[in-house]
């Protein structure tokens, strides 16, 4: 810590952090451990984030993360879409074929940037907000292959034909490396079959979209 942080707000980041790694909640004695801080001032980050409701407490007394988090988290999307719409741009052009942002929203995937080419004479129209399960079509399978690249992604991208739509193919390419975000870039398109150039071509753009976000 130096003179110009805040430990009160330092070790309260970590709470959060901490509880948002677990799915069964921690006690204060578990988080005490954590922090290395004594049991008091647990009690007291506890108390200050839940009236915030950014952390809960269940009857057995074990902090889980709270609905407050939801919300902030709903603030997240514009600015994500912001650091990904040059790279969109740049693909959609390149590819000749719609491009999107896709994150997980619980167990959906939610696309959250879309941007359509300018020069064809037709693409497929793929909306901003529109929803579909993660293990059907390109953007999902590919947030799914992501959380174990070195097994389930060997060439980087995931390809996908009439899973959503039918005649229309897509390929998309994982967000690695990004903390706290699940997503994918990728590109839909009415084909029979993805051209072999696109998918090396949405790796590429999935890995621009990243490095902006790290």
């Amino acid at each position: 810590m130096t003179a110009e942080t805040s430990q009160t707000l330092d070790r309260g980041l970590r709470v959060l952090k901490l509880l948002a790694d677990t799915d069964h909640g921690l006690t204060v004695t578990e988080l005490s451990h954590k922090l290395g801080v004594n049991r008091t001032v647990v009690y007291r980050l506890l108390a200050t984030l839940e009236q915030h409701s950014l952390v809960r407490r269940d009857l057995g007394g074990r902090a889980r993360v709270g609905l407050g988090v939801l919300r902030l988290g709903r603030q997240v999307h514009p600015l994500v879409r912001e650091a990904a719409l040059p790279a969109l741009r740049a693909l959609a052009e390149d590819v000749g074929a719609t491009a999107h942002l896709t994150l997980v929203d619980g167990n959906e995937a939610l696309a959250v940037a879309v941007v359509e080419p300018s020069w064809t004479d037709y693409h497929v129209a793929y909306r901003t907000g529109f929803r579909h399960p993660l293990d059907r079509g390109a953007a999902g399978r590919a947030i799914l292959a992501g959380r174990h690249p070195e097994q389930d992604l060997e060439d980087g991208y995931v390809l996908t034909h009439g899973e959503l739509e039918a005649g229309a193919c897509g390929a998309a390419a994982p967000l690695l490396g990004v903390s706290g975000i699940e997503g994918s870039v990728g590109v839909v398109m009415l084909s029979e079959s993805v051209p072999r150039k696109v998918g090396p071509r949405v790796v590429q753009a999935a890995q621009e979209v990243a490095e902006f976000l790290r």
